[in-house]
């Protein structure tokens, strides 16, 4: 089936991307703290995904540079 998210990570890791573009990387404890600080989620389960989401979007980003 492949890996579907749910609309509501999708939604608030495309924010994030979108107003703070150059705050995010391809690593992934990184991209947890940065969700944290920018973000009021209090669970963690829900912060790890949308910094899961954030990492694959940038890995990709950067992949289809090279």
């Amino acid at each position: 089936m492949g890996n579907l998210k749910q609309t509501y990570l999708k939604r608030v890791g495309q924010k994030l991307l979108k107003e703070y573009p150059s705050q995010f990387t391809i690593d992934f404890n990184a991209n947890k703290r940065k969700v944290q600080v920018l973000t009021d989620i209090s669970s963690k389960g829900i912060r790890n995904k949308i910094a899961g989401f954030i990492t694959r979007f940038m890995n990709r980003k950067s992949k289809a540079k090279d």
